[in-house]
């Protein structure tokens, strides 16, 4: 228990800058990751699997000489022009630990955080982000779909994947992969 409460006191850094082309913005980090020192760390997870055969990391991949990026490349993204966030920083086993009201809570931090660093695209990893942050921009949530939303947050677009969580079962891997892959046409507009 003292070391579950160790890694909770501890989160995982911001990996933002200005310029950056997307931000990744999960919904929290897992204590796992955050014990690992890395976003999305859990091998069950399928965002390193699913980036890494989309068209959107084909030029990481070429200049790290790598077919498939890991979680320890997460520090290198950024001189790539991606960066990581979560809309609330305090670790949990999983999402259902998070307390009533944390969610909408992190909306405004994680505005001030995009409207400070000025990303280009922003990139919601789930409905539940988009679902939680909308009302603070007032947009709306009725007409939902994924991908490149209406509205973006201040000059940024917002686009919206699903979650690459092994839990969000109703996607598929090749589903999440294409998801990376229009992220990358959006990116390259």
């Amino acid at each position: 228990m003292g070391a579950t409460r160790k890694v909770e006191s501890r989160t995982l850094p911001d990996l933002l800058r200005e310029g950056l082309d997307i931000v990744f913005v999960g919904i929290n980090p897992s204590l796992y990751s955050v014990a690992q020192g890395h976003y999305f760390a859990r091998r069950i997870n399928r965002f390193w699997p699913c980036f890494s055969r989309s068209v959107l990391s084909a030029p990481v991949r070429r200049a790290l000489g790598v077919e498939r990026l890991e979680p320890i490349h997460d520090l290198r993204l950024p001189d790539f022009g991606f960066g990581f966030t979560d809309l609330v920083k305090r670790p949990t086993a999983n999402i259902n630990d998070l307390k009533p009201g944390e969610l909408a809570a992190g909306a405004d931090t994680l505005i001030a955080k995009l409207d400070r660093y000025r990303p280009r695209i922003v990139c919601f990893h789930g409905v539940t982000i988009y679902r939680s942050v909308a009302p603070v921009l007032g947009l709306a949530t009725a007409d939902f779909t994924l991908g490149l939303q209406r509205q973006g947050i201040g000059a940024a677009a917002l686009f919206v994947v699903p979650n690459p969580s092994p839990a969000n079962a109703r996607f598929t891997p090749a589903d999440q992969t294409h998801w990376y892959d229009r992220l990358a046409e959006q990116r390259a507009k």
